[in-house]
C-alpha cells in the first residue's frame, strides 16, 4: 500500500543543474551529512516527487529561494524566485512551457 500525504518531503542536496525550472537537485545528502557543509540546497517534493521548494542554504542563512506551482499535466504553472538582496521575481507559464509574463520586484529597506 502506498502512503500519500499532502505534507512535502524534504531532502537535503549538494548541487544543482539545468536553466529551466524547476531546477534538477544532485547529489542527495543525508540530513547526518550536513554538518561538515557549509553550503547545501533543501528541496521539498511533493507525493508525485516533483520539487515545490527549493532553498540554497550558505552558512545558515538562506541565500536564494524557488517556488513552484504546477499544471495538471506536470509542467511549471508559476515560479517564485526570491533572492537574499530582497529582489523577488515571479514567473507564470502555460501548459505547453512558455512564458506569459515575468515580474521583478525589490523590497525597499529604509
Amino acid at each position: 500500500m502506498t502512503v500519500t500525504t499532502d505534507t512535502p518531503v524534504l531532502r537535503h542536496f549538494v548541487t544543482y543543474t539545468g536553466v529551466k525550472l524547476p531546477l534538477k537537485l544532485l547529489d542527495e545528502v543525508p540530513e547526518s551529512g550536513l554538518s561538515n557543509r557549509n553550503t547545501f540546497f533543501r528541496g521539498w517534493f511533493d507525493a508525485e516527487e516533483r520539487v515545490v521548494k527549493i532553498e540554497k542554504s550558505v552558512y545558515g542563512e538562506v541565500e536564494l529561494r524557488h517556488s513552484y506551482d504546477y499544471h495538471p499535466n506536470g509542467r511549471v504553472a508559476k515560479a517564485v524566485i526570491e533572492l537574499a538582496d530582497e529582489q523577488t521575481t515571479v514567473m507564470t507559464f502555460d501548459e505547453d512551457g512558455g512564458l506569459l509574463s515575468s515580474e521583478t520586484s525589490e523590497t525597499d529597506e529604509d
